[in-house]
C-alpha cells in the first residue's frame, strides 16, 4: 500500500479480513489531493462481530496481568520494527514527520508504559485485590473484599482522524491488559493508517483470537447489539457523542460509555510573566507548538490564550513572529514546519468556524483564505497558514468559549486580574487541559484551586522545568486523558486506573478461609500451615497461609540506650525518662519504633542461604502499642500472598508481620516484602 494507489480498505472481523459490499468511499491524500484509498463497511455483520468477540474474550481472561502486559511488550517492540512503513502512510494524513512521531511513536510508548506499569503495579493474578478486608462480624468469622474482575463483554472504540494510530493504542493498551477484547472503528479519513497498523498486530500473532477486530467503514448496527457487559469508548464531536451515548441499547443496558469530546484548551500567562521574562518566552512557544503540531488538529491544542492587558501587544507581535516561520507544505518536505489539515472538508470546516469567532474578535496573525506554502499546491492540499483572533473582551464574548476551530486557530484574550483568568478558563464548559505559566507560586497555587474542577489535566510552567516539561498539549499514558462537561465527562489511560474501566468492582462477603481461597491473599482468621520455616521454602513449595510463631525476646533499657547511641536516634521519648511521661501518649521511656522492627527481624529470619534472596521493603507500617522496657516482644509471620514474575526465576512474596508483647497486644503490624526463588535444591 502507498499514498498514490489507492486499494479498498479491508476490515478485520471475526477473524478473516473483509471488504465492504460497495465500492467505498474516495479518501485522497491530505498534501497532494492524490487518491489513497476506498473505505466501505456495508454488509458486515456487526452482531456476529460483537457475539466473536464476546466469546473469544475467554482465552484473554485465562492470562494474567503480568502476561498481558509481556503480550503488550512484545507487541511494541514487533511494531517499532515496522515504524518506517507507519510513517511513509502517515505522510498522506497530512503529518509532517514530528507529527508522525507523536502519533506513531507515541502510540508505542503507550503499549511499553502499560506493559511496565502491569508487571510492577499489578499482582501476576486474574482478579484485582481492592482495598482492606472490611470486617463484618465481632468474631472475624465474616467479612468483605472488593475485587475487580474483567467485564465478559466487548471493548468499542470510536477514534478520531487525528491521532489514527496513537488512538487506537492509547485505548487499546489498558483493554487488553484488563483482559477483555476489543473492536476498533477509527475515523474514515486516516483509516488507512490505522488499517495497515493492525494488519502489522494480527500478523504477529501475539494477541489470541478474537482479541481485535478492526471496522473500516460505518459501525452500522453495531451499538444496536451492545451489552451491559460491553464498554463503549469515543473520540470526536461532542454532537455526535451526545447521539450515541443517548441510543437505546447503551441507554438502556447501562452500557459504560466513555467520552472525549470538544474542548476549548486554555493557556494562561500569569501576572508575573511580562516580556523579557523566561514564562512569557516559554508561553509563546508553548502557544505556537500547540497551533502548528498536526496543524492544530489535537484535542489538546491551546484555543483560548489568555493574557494579562499590559501583555495583549508583545504577545500578539510575539505570536505574529513565530508563527511567520511556521511554514507550511509538503508533510515530507524537509524545510515544512506544519503539514496539512486532514482534508478539504476539514479545512473548509475550520474556516467555516474561523468566520464564527470573528464575531468576538479581529485576525491579527494570519489570512485563512490567502494560504501560502513552501511546496506543494495550495489548491490541491489542504493547507492553512496558522490564524491568531484578539478578544479585547473575553468576558462578554460568547462564540470565543463556544466554537471550536480544529485547526491552527487560536484566539487571545484580555484578562484584567488573575480572578478574571480563572473565570475566563472556566466559561469553556469543561477542556481536557490547560496551561498557566507562572513564576510565582501565589499565582500557581490560586490559578489550580479554581480551574482544576473544570479540566482534566493543568501544566504549570516556568523556567525550572523548561527543559524537562512534556509540555501542554501531550497526553501520557500514566496521568488521566479526559475533561468534565463539553470535554465529554470521561477519563482514559491514567495508568492503572483506565484498565479498571474495563473491570467490574464486585463486593464478596464470607469467611476468612472462603475469601482467601477467591483471591489468593491470606487475611486474619483464614487457615495457616506451620511445618518447616517458611524462609526455607522455594516458590515451589511455599503456600499462602504458611507461618511461623517465634520464640520471645525481652527489651531492656540497654538496648534503647545502645540503639540510641549506635542510630543517633535520641529523641526524648527514647532517653528522658520525665520528658517520656509528659507526653500523652507515652507512660515512660519507649523503645525506638525501628528498634522493634529490627528485633521482630532477629526472631523471625531464617539465616542460612536459602530461596529467600532479598528483603525490598516493607508496606504499611504501623506501631500500636508503646514498647517499654521490660517487655517481652513475639513475631507471628505469615505467607499473605505470593506473586512470581514472568519470564524470571524469582518472585514477590508478601508477608503478614504481626508484633505482639507478653499481653498479646499488638505492638506492630505491617506486611514485609521479599524476593523467593521459584526453586531452590533441597
Amino acid at each position: 500500500m502507498n499514498a498514490q494507489t489507492p486499494y479498498a480498505l479491508k476490515s478485520y472481523i471475526c477473524g478473516d479480513w473483509k471488504a465492504g459490499a460497495r465500492d467505498g468511499v474516495l479518501l485522497r491524500d491530505a498534501g497532494t489531493g492524490a487518491p489513497v484509498a476506498t473505505i466501505d463497511a456495508s454488509g458486515i455483520d456487526m452482531a456476529e462481530a460483537l457475539a466473536y468477540g464476546r466469546a473469544s474474550g475467554a482465552a484473554l481472561r485465562a492470562m494474567t496481568f503480568h502476561q498481558r502486559a509481556e503480550m503488550l511488550k512484545a507487541l511494541g517492540k514487533a511494531l517499532s520494527a515496522q515504524k518506517d512503513a507507519f510513517h511513509a502512510l502517515s505522510l498522506a494524513t497530512g503529518a509532517t514527520p514530528r507529527d508522525g512521531m507523536v502519533d506513531i511513536e507515541g502510540g508505542f510508548h503507550t503499549l511499553f508504559s502499560y506493559s511496565s506499569q502491569g508487571r510492577r503495579e499489578l499482582p501476576n493474578t486474574r482478579l484485582l485485590v481492592e482495598g482492606p478486608v472490611e470486617g463484618l462480624s465481632k468474631d472475624g468469622s465474616f467479612s468483605a473484599q472488593h475485587i475487580l474482575t474483567p467485564l465478559q463483554g466487548v471493548a468499542v472504540h470510536v477514534n478520531a482522524f487525528n491521532f489514527p494510530v496513537w488512538g487506537m493504542l492509547e485505548k487499546l493498551a489498558p483493554t487488553l491488559l484488563a483482559g477483555m477484547p476489543a473492536i476498533i472503528k477509527p475515523a474514515s479519513q486516516t483509516a488507512y493508517l490505522t488499517e495497515l497498523v493492525v494488519r502489522a498486530i494480527i500478523e504477529t500473532g501475539l494477541l489470541p483470537a478474537g482479541a481485535l477486530q478492526l471496522i473500516c467503514g460505518s459501525t452500522g448496527d453495531l451499538l444496536d447489539h451492545v451489552t451491559g457487559q460491553d464498554v463503549v469508548t469515543f473520540t470526536g464531536s461532542a454532537s455526535t457523542g451526545r447521539m450515541l451515548r443517548t441510543s437505546k441499547a447503551i441507554v438502556e443496558n447501562s452500557v459504560r460509555f466513555t467520552m472525549e469530546a470538544d474542548s476549548l484548551n486554555a493557556s494562561v500567562l500569569g501576572p508575573d510573566a511580562v516580556a523579557g521574562t523566561p514564562e512569557f518566552d516559554l508561553f509563546v512557544k508553548e502557544v505556537t507548538r500547540e497551533m502548528t503540531v498536526k496543524a492544530g488538529q489535537k484535542c489538546t491544542a491551546i484555543r483560548r490564550v489568555l493574557v494579562p492587558r499590559a501583555q495583549a501587544d508583545a504577545v500578539i507581535a510575539a505570536l505574529g513572529a513565530a508563527l511567520g516561520k511556521m511554514n507550511a507544505g509538503l508533510p515530507g518536505d524537509a524545510a515544512t514546519r506544519m503539514g496539512a489539515l486532514a482534508s478539504h472538508a476539514q479545512r473548509d470546516e475550520v474556516r467555516a468556524r474561523i468566520r464564527d469567532l470573528q464575531a468576538d474578535g479581529e485576525i491579527v496573525v494570519g489570512d485563512p483564505d490567502a494560504v501560502s506554502v513552501s511546496s506543494g499546491d495550495p489548491d490541491d492540499g489542504a493547507f492553512l497558514n496558522p490564524v491568531v483572533l484578539y478578544c479585547d473582551k473575553p468576558l462578554s464574548a460568547k462564540a470565543a468559549h463556544d466554537v471550536e476551530a480544529f485547526g491552527p486557530v487560536s484566539t487571545v484574550m484580555a484578562y484584567d486580574d488573575l480572578d478574571e483568568a480563572i473565570a475566563l478558563t472556566q466559561r469553556g464548559k469543561g477542556s481536557l487541559a490547560a496551561s498557566v505559566f507562572t513564576n510565582a507560586p501565589e499565582v500557581a497555587e490560586a490559578a489550580v484551586l479554581g480551574m482544576a474542577p473544570f479540566h482534566g489535566r493543568i501544566l504549570l510552567g516556568n523556567r525550572a522545568s523548561a527543559k524537562t516539561s512534556t509540555g501542554h498539549g501531550a497526553p501520557l499514558p500514566n496521568l488521566v486523558h479526559g475533561g468534565p462537561g463539553r470535554a465529554g465527562g470521561g477519563e482514559e489511560m491514567g495508568g492503572i486506573r483506565g484498565v479498571k474501566h474495563f473491570m467490574q468492582r464486585t463486593a464478596v462477603q464470607g469467611t476468612p478461609a472462603l475469601l482467601s481461597a477467591v483471591t489468593g491473599r491470606w487475611i486474619e482468621g483464614a487457615p495457616t500451615r506451620a511445618d518447616i520455616h517458611p524462609f526455607r521454602k522455594s516458590l515451589e513449595t511455599l503456600q499462602v497461609g504458611d507461618q511461623i510463631v517465634t520464640a520471645t525476646r525481652e527489651v531492656t533499657l540497654d538496648d534503647i540506650e545502645h540503639f540510641a547511641s549506635f542510630t543517633g536516634d535520641t529523641f526524648y521519648a527514647h532517653m528522658d525518662e520525665d520528658a517520656a511521661r509528659a507526653n500523652p501518649f507515652f507512660d515512660g521511656r519507649v523503645a525506638h519504633g525501628y528498634l522493634i522492627v529490627s528485633f521482630a527481624a532477629g526472631l523471625f529470619v531464617q539465616p542460612d542461604p536459602g530461596p529467600v534472596l532479598a528483603n525490598y521493603g516493607v508496606d504499611n507500617l504501623r506501631f500500636l502499642t508503646p514498647v517499654n522496657p521490660g517487655d517481652v516482644l513475639g513475631v507471628r509471620l505469615t505467607c499473605k500472598e505470593i506473586n512470581p514474575r514472568e519470564n524470571a526465576e524469582h518472585g514477590e512474596v508478601r508477608w503478614d508481620c504481626q508484633v505482639t508483647n507478653q499481653d498479646g497486644a499488638v505492638v506492630a503490624q505491617y506486611d514485609v516484602l521479599t524476593m523467593v526463588a521459584k526453586t531452590w535444591p533441597q
